[in-house]
């Protein structure tokens, strides 16, 4: 089973690649699947103050287009997992807000990113039947940060010009702003 140490983080290059469409679901996608969710779930297991809402198989090191969003993002309990296979947005809608991100690849840095409030997604489940999903708030955010995994795209990519939109979480689980210089971008954006 996999662990936190299975999740690559940034400068890792494979985190800036496009990952490969699922052609057939076949037992290897599956222990994929079960190795993301175990290593997201032992990540907030070492977290204090966060809970591990999502990951792509690239953060995993697979260049597959799949991704395991937390079925409930306020119940650190609810140990259970939606799979979407081959992700794709087929529209955004809403306005477009500010909100922080962070991300299991992207040590300890947050970030306020501005995404769409709502989105509409089509995916396959892990029987290969299709899904359809229109989401707002805080699951939209979600999904169009995990789908940017799959296009090689991370948060910090969204924000990386703005100096004043990067945080740090303290010891007390407060985000705090970040002073931004040098080490601190080539470590986070390359």
């Amino acid at each position: 089973m996999a662990t936190k140490e299975n999740i690559i983080t940034l400068p890792h290059t494979h985190l800036r690649k496009r990952s490969k469409r699922v052609g057939v679901i076949t037992e290897f996608v599956r222990k994929l699947i079960a190795d993301m969710e175990a290593a997201t779930l032992d990540w907030e297991d070492h977290r204090d103050h966060e809970v591990g809402v999502a990951l792509a198989a690239v953060q995993v090191d697979k260049l597959l287009r799949i991704l395991v969003i937390r079925n409930n993002f306020d119940d650190k309990t609810d140990r259970t997992f939606l799979t979407l296979i081959n992700p794709e947005i087929t529209k955004y809608e809403g306005e477009i807000t500010e909100d922080f991100e962070g991300c299991l690849s992207v040590l300890d840095i947050y970030g306020k990113v501005p995404r769409y409030s709502k989105v509409k997604l089509k995916a396959v489940d892990t029987n290969g039947r299709p899904i359809r999903i229109t989401a707002e708030g805080f699951l939209a955010r979600v999904l169009q940060h995990e789908i940017d995994h799959t296009n090689g795209i991370v948060f910090v990519d969204h924000i990386k010009d703005n100096k004043e939109a990067f945080y740090r979480l303290s010891e007390a689980g407060k985000l705090e702003a970040l002073k931004y210089d040098t080490e601190i971008k080539d470590s986070i954006l390359w």
